[in-house]
């Protein structure tokens, strides 16, 4: 599950990374994006080795995203290209304090993904330590069908679902099966009441909401993200609050889903509960600091952060 590189003694993880991939059109502005992909371009920057499952469509907005994604450093073997339907794209606002609001514009390719044999082939080769997904995508039965096709090639890979639950793009039942099928959960604050309410569970904190979902669902890690305050995060029974990093925020957009590749970084280092939080809310700081979902940043820039 858990590779280390013989030239530096790092710890690596192998992650396949499956969901949207799609442009955040900020007015005049366009930024690759899309939960899932924002996820891999952190986790590969981390140092993962990390494919990214999806479909762009045979348009301009299609080739700029392959050839972005390459700049990234991420492999697009497995982002098919359709002729039929466009590449997705998401118009954003942000609010005062560059919180974004988003209508999402379907049909779009990334619901077109599809996985052949030697796909599956060539995954299982690959050996993945997790596979990562969020709800968006799922909405879509092919793709449903694509992932379980893909996770039932790679039994041995941990199974981490983001939950990122978006307006019109989710169903309860759909958020039941996910949490079913997951290992490690990434869920924000207000998520946690919704899932509460998809439960029928009393809102009694968040430390009785993951020892409660933990046991319930058999996951082997959970955690909150609540903004400036920090996150909270059970890992082994043991639950931490972990305080965050204010920042001046451009938006935060993708702050989210770097904090998410920080948090499974953490996982493949065996690092404990408090310090994966420390270091995840460091990086999802930094992101919502700068503009974009994926910004330029360094390792050196989460360490030299400073709480006020």
């Amino acid at each position: 599950m858990y590779h280390r590189r013989e030239e530096d003694g790092e710890t690596f993880v192998r992650i396949v990374s499956i969901g949207e991939i799609l442009w955040d059109v900020f007015g005049e502005t366009e930024l690759l994006g899309g939960a899932p992909f924002n996820f891999a371009a952190h986790a590969r920057r981390l140092g993962h080795e990390v494919l990214f499952l999806s479909a762009v469509g045979d348009d301009p907005r299609g080739r700029r995203a392959l050839a972005a994604a390459g700049e990234l450093g991420l492999s697009t073997k497995f982002v098919r290209a359709v002729a039929d339907q466009p590449t997705g794209f998401v118009s954003v606002r942000l609010d005062p304090a560059g919180q974004p609001e988003f209508t999402i514009h379907r049909p779009a390719a990334y619901d077109c993904l599809e996985v052949g044999e030697d796909d599956l082939r060539q995954l299982a080769e690959f050996q993945p330590g997790f596979v990562y997904f969020g709800t968006l995508h799922q909405m879509d039965p092919r793709v449903r069908s694509a992932t379980q096709r893909v996770l039932a090639a790679v039994p041995g890979a941990r199974r981490f679902y983001d939950i990122n639950l978006r307006a019109n793009s989710y169903t309860p039942a759909l958020v039941r099966e996910l949490l079913r099928q997951a290992n490690v959960v990434k869920l924000n604050a207000s998520e946690v009441a919704s899932v509460e309410g998809f439960l029928g569970w009393p809102q009694a904190g968040f430390e009785a909401f993951c020892r409660g979902a933990s046991k319930q669902f058999g996951w082997d890690a959970v955690c909150v993200t609540r903004g400036e305050q920090g996150c909270a995060i059970l890992l082994d029974g043991v639950y931490a609050e972990v305080e965050g990093y204010p920042v001046q925020v451009a938006d935060t957009v993708g702050s989210g889903d770097a904090f998410a590749a920080a948090f499974l970084h953490g996982l493949g280092q065996g690092w404990p509960a408090a310090g994966i939080g420390d270091f995840a809310n460091r990086l999802g700081a930094l992101v919502a600091s700068r503009s974009g979902a994926i910004p330029e940043w360094t390792l050196e820039e989460c360490a030299g952060m400073k709480r006020r």
